[in-house]
């Protein structure tokens, strides 16, 4: 306990002085003052720590580089962080604890997962029929099924199927368990800058070890980046054609690729409505399909990442279909978190009494979509009054609640401390060659962690910032 005092305080002071440094470097570089900032602090952690962060850190610099100025704020601001012309993606000072028994459960349910979706993927009357009254109210599901129903007319095979996912997980203080919030099958992102937090992490608790008392062996290696690519390269391999090419789909235009063939897609865009602004986007993402090409994810993966099958296979009886093993489907009901469609009436009621208790969830990806309290609430009702099959554009979830606690959060150069919770996400990389796995592998972690008040969770959208874990050897007892 003394221990974990003294830690609190040096910390504590730490992050005061990178704040009053900040400050000062601010004014420095306003007045052109040639003075030495790091002068003014007695805290060797802080001033060590701050020199390294700025001057020599390779790791943190590739977190600046790998950053994107996302609005003009961002960019007023980035001339005034010391050394750089952009602002550095977000991050916390330090890892996150984390229990070793649930970490060891995420990564055990990954190969499960991965497996389950390329079997749901085979079913299309499965995926047609459980969206059928989706695509009645949601235009781009829709689209998605259309062109899937096009794929299927013609019997389109995929003999190779290539899956990047990351299923998201939050520690449960209600019932304490590890619960999962989603199943991402398509542009899973931050591999590469959770990697390079991990490893930031891992260098700031080895070279202050001492002061904090931590030991940087109990942060998880993060490889995501390299087994990402790997698992792209052998997709390529695996066509066997040596002068093809891996094309990415991106937000922004293409350089075109001089007529060599593609071989694989990977698809970091097309996952929201303003990915297809007009009908060239739909065409091309059916050309696409229509190639022989390894598409990641295909439209059958896309498909199967939607919030209503996450729902659909949370149904009794429903993982039967796809999967043997019983051990396997009890693992991943475990982690199921409450899910329902809003046919259900006492679910809908139930919600509309205790909004708090629940999330509102559209058929969306990237953040930003989900609707809690007050929200939620009116919504139900208006989709109620409107009735017809205004509900089917939605799903209820049981909402989770994760144990806050203090984190000193970096975000625009400053430093400062709020109340936090966390979201884990585990990837995992699936190749199949027709009857023939090739991987099927847990492929690192992405954590990221938000202020507790703030309902949503993207990084990109400013409510989190990147994390890593520290492992704990705390005791867990289930029900």
């Amino acid at each position: 306990m003394k221990k974990n005092m003294v830690n609190t305080y040096a910390l504590g002071k730490f992050s005061k002085d990178l704040s009053a440094w900040k400050t000062r470097e601010d004014a420095l570089l306003r007045h052109e003052n040639k003075e030495n900032p790091y002068d003014k602090f007695t805290d060797p952690l802080a001033r060590n720590f701050i020199r390294d962060r700025y001057h020599v850190g390779p790791v943190t610099k590739d977190l600046v580089t790998h950053s994107k100025v996302k609005d003009v704020e961002a960019t007023l601001r980035s001339g005034t962080v010391p050394g750089v012309g952009l602002v550095h993606a977000p991050f916390s000072l330090l890892p996150t604890r984390f229990p070793a028994y649930f970490w060891k459960q995420a990564c055990e349910l990954d190969p499960i997962f991965n497996e389950l979706v390329d079997r749901v993927s085979l079913d299309g009357k499965f995926l047609q029929d459980s969206l059928s009254r989706t695509k009645q109210v949601d235009d781009f599901t829709a689209r998605l099924l259309e062109i899937h129903a096009e794929m299927m007319a013609v019997n389109k095979k995929e003999d190779i199927r290539l899956g990047l996912h990351r299923s998201d997980y939050m520690l449960d203080s209600e019932t304490n368990s590890l619960l999962q919030i989603e199943l991402n099958t398509i542009s899973t992102s931050f591999p590469g800058l959770g990697s390079l937090v991990s490893e930031l992490h891992r260098t700031l608790l080895k070279q202050y070890r001492e002061v904090l008392g931590l030991d940087s062996e109990r942060v998880p290696r993060n490889y995501a980046t390299t087994q990402f690519a790997e698992a792209l390269g052998k997709a390529w391999a695996e066509y066997n054609n040596d002068s093809a090419v891996v094309m990415m789909v991106v937000q922004r235009e293409e350089r075109n690729i001089d007529g060599r063939p593609v071989v694989v897609v990977y698809f970091r865009a097309r996952y929201a409505p303003n990915d297809y602004p007009s009908e060239v986007e739909w065409s091309a993402r059916l050309l696409i399909e229509q190639w022989s090409a390894i598409k990641c994810p295909s439209i059958s993966y896309h498909l199967v990442g939607t919030k209503k099958i996450q729902q659909e296979l949370a149904k009794p009886t429903v993982l039967e279909k796809f999967l043997d093993n019983e051990e396997d489907i009890a693992k991943l009901r475990k982690c199921f978190a409450g899910l329902w469609s809003l046919d259900n009436e006492e679910i809908v009621k139930s919600a509309i009494e205790k909004p708090n208790l629940f999330v509102l969830k559209p058929q969306r990806e990237g953040g930003g979509n989900n609707l809690y309290g007050h929200d939620l609430r009116e919504t139900l009702i208006r989709l109620q009054n409107e009735q017809g099959e205004a509900l089917a554009a939605y799903i209820l979830m049981q909402r989770i609640f994760p144990r806050a606690s203090l984190t000193h959060l970096v975000q625009g150069g400053v430093c400062f401390e709020d109340l936090t919770i966390s979201e884990l996400g585990i990837f995992g990389a699936y190749l199949r060659n027709k009857d023939k796995v090739i991987i099927n592998d847990q492929s690192g972690y992405l954590m990221r962690t938000k202020v507790s008040s703030s309902n949503e969770g993207g990084v990109a959208a400013g409510f989190a910032v990147l994390d890593s874990i520290l492992l704990t050897d705390e005791v867990i007892i289930t029900v």
